[in-house]
């Protein structure tokens, strides 16, 4: 299914100093400083300019970094890979595919059994739509994901 999200200067400048420093600009928010990095309510994560849909609670999981981290994205081609040499080591940057948003870091430290990544993502490139909402925000196609998940209702993962 091919989804248009909308990248204008609007959107962009709709953003906290914060959210333009780490999406436009490649910041790193500080580690158990963020919004979402303990989060654990059912839902989905999206990009903060575009909308486009990057990542499910259901993917999220404790890394203990001080950042939300996910083993998977929810849909593949709404993220780039990228190789980042900045700091003087080689790693490998996460971006929006639409709006073209720094995210964040993938690393290979992740959950063996889940394919052993970790998407280390900045709270300040995303915006959470929780699952009750998901119907009214137009993200409804993803409800099947928590069909068996508890925390749907609000009750702790």
């Amino acid at each position: 299914m091919s989804e248009n999200y909308e990248v204008s200067n609007e959107a962009v400048a709709r953003l906290s100093a914060r959210q333009y420093q780490v999406t436009q600009e490649g910041a790193t928010e500080l580690a158990f400083d963020n919004e979402y990095w303990d989060l654990t309510e059912a839902g989905i994560y999206v990009d903060v300019v575009s909308g486009e849909p990057l990542f499910a609670s259901t993917k999220k999981f404790a890394s203990g970094c001080g950042w939300p981290s996910f083993t998977a994205p929810l849909d593949a081609a709404n993220v780039v890979q990228t190789s980042d040499r900045s700091w003087g080591v080689v790693r490998t940057e996460v971006r929006s595919t639409h709006a073209n948003s720094h995210l964040g870091h993938v690393f290979d430290d992740g959950p063996v059994k889940e394919g052993g990544l970790r998407y280390c993502i900045n709270s300040a490139a995303l915006r959470f739509v929780p699952y009750q909402e998901l119907q009214t925000e137009g993200y409804g196609r993803y409800r099947h994901l928590f069909d068996d998940d508890a925390s749907k209702q609000g009750e702790p993962r």
